[in-house]
């Protein structure tokens, strides 16, 4: 049978509305407050995956606290990109357990993209007896339901529905910054990297109409947001399944022209479908970040073909060419995976040769983990746990290097910022990040949470940029 994109109607939603208020009903028959925590792992998408479920349970009558031992209700979002994140939702939830003891009445569920591989799914339900559900990416918009169910009855259950995914509008979203919002534009992905588990955790891609995101993006505008980052495993894909002739650069201008003082980001963007028209709409836009995110993986054509990554090193560099063209003080960041299965030292220096190349002002890099069901799981050229570290702190070395003398070009520079706070390293600063996202940290004796700010750049290390506010002349 073929799997299809599921797309949740009005009636459907409607009906977890209906079960959100018999959940309420629920709560207020007794003469106390409940209380719900949700812990997030893995990528901003499960972030605003988990803001949805905060929405909802606050809709249920759920005070959203920090502390799991105050909990009536605990939802654990999980994420499978790699092992350690597993372990690490997994071990979390082990310690959830002398909770459930103490309080039988608890709920626990775990939904995400760790619960929709089979073999987690029996772990789950052989080694964790005390949760008593959870639920694929795809059920996300049934929570309301899922959790009466479990309110009411006193059986365990699981569900992961076979399917490519779903897409469900009208759900409440409980936002955790009051200035800085995700907004998912689509879901899913076509690609088929070898190494990935996310085609098969949350399904085919598929794009939100175009007139329900420009309605949240308004909406966020309106309430005063300041930085919003659009969302989706591929946003270059954007728009590609709707049926029309209109794509991602077209969603950035109609965002763009909506009224109000804010930038936009966003991510991940797949080189093989970043177009020129793209960086084009990037450059005339003033409201848009000038700073792309651009997962390269690795510098080595040989291994980006065993990768099923759809583009050559020479693609990619002409790519960043013309950006760097188009917009001179664009900021490139990037995704490096090391230590892929067959991955020679003239691989690996295929990598290194970009990074000196591109000078991106700083990556995310992973020593490869091994996905259960993805091809290059059963590649026979996995690489020794010593070569990968090794090559890992080399890649680290140069990038760091490179990190730090682009920080240096900021220095007596000033740099417009978007304060997110105080400093969670030093309590006598404030911390945000300007336009190329990097982290700037500054003191102030007033408040300048959620206001953008004119900050002078005085002095520059590798991951960080310290200044002092300015008016801008």
């Amino acid at each position: 049978m073929n799997k299809q994109v599921k797309i949740i109607s009005k009636e459907e939603v409607d009906i977890q509305h209906e079960y959100m208020s018999r959940v309420r009903v629920l709560n207020n028959q007794a003469d106390r407050s409940w209380r719900a925590v949700v812990r997030t792992f893995g990528c901003q998408q499960n972030e605003a995956d988990s803001e949805k479920i905060a929405g909802m349970a606050e809709s249920m009558g759920y005070e959203i606290v920090d502390d799991e031992a105050d909990a009536d209700l605990i939802v654990v979002n999980t994420c499978a990109i790699r092992e350690h994140a597993e372990l690490k939702a997994l071990s979390i939830t082990g310690q959830f357990k002398h909770l459930k003891a103490a309080n039988p009445e608890l709920i626990i569920a775990i939904c995400g993209c760790m619960v929709s591989q089979e073999h987690r799914l029996d772990d789950i339900k052989n080694r964790y007896p005390y949760v008593n559900f959870l639920f694929g990416t795809g059920e996300l918009y049934r929570f309301p339901e899922l959790l009466y169910k479990a309110r009411v009855g006193n059986e365990r259950f699981f569900v992961v529905e076979d399917t490519e995914g779903t897409l469900a509008e009208g759900l409440p979203i409980k936002r955790v910054s009051g200035f800085k919002a995700w907004l998912s534009i689509m879901y899913g992905c076509n690609n088929y990297c070898t190494y990935c588990v996310v085609p098969y955790v949350r399904g085919r891609e598929r794009s939100r109409m175009r007139e329900d995101v420009l309605a949240e993006a308004k909406q966020l505008i309106e309430s005063g947001y300041k930085e919003i980052t659009l969302l989706g495993q591929n946003v270059n894909s954007y728009g590609k399944d709707l049926g029309y002739d209109y794509d991602f650069a077209d969603l950035l201008n109609d965002i763009c022209a909506i009224d109000g003082d804010f930038i936009i980001r966003f991510m991940t963007s797949h080189p093989k479908d970043a177009s020129h028209k793209l960086i084009d709409t990037m450059a005339a836009n003033p409201k848009i970040a000038r700073q792309f995110h651009l997962p390269l993986q690795s510098g080595s054509n040989g291994i980006l073909k065993a990768m099923n990554r759809k583009y050559a090193r020479e693609a990619y560099l002409e790519l960043i060419d013309y950006m760097r063209k188009m917009i001179p003080d664009i900021s490139i960041t990037t995704d490096i995976i090391v230590g892929f299965p067959g991955e020679t030292e003239a691989d690996f220096s295929d990598t290194l040769d970009i990074l000196s190349k591109v000078r991106y002002d700083n990556i995310y890099s992973f020593i490869y983990s091994p996905r259960r069901g993805t091809p290059a799981a059963s590649m026979n050229t996995q690489i020794p746990k010593e070569i990968q570290s090794e090559r890992f702190a080399r890649l680290l070395e140069l990038q760091h290097k490179i990190s730090n003398e682009e920080n240096q070009k900021l220095v007596s520079t000033t740099q417009r910022v978007l304060v997110e706070g105080i400093s969670k390293n030093d309590p006598g600063m404030y911390t945000g990040r300007c336009e190329s996202g990097r982290l700037v940290h500054f003191a102030s004796d007033t408040d300048l949470t959620g206001k953008i700010v004119n900050i002078y750049i005085e002095r520059a290390e590798t991951f960080n940029v310290f200044g002092k506010v300015v008016e801008r002349k």
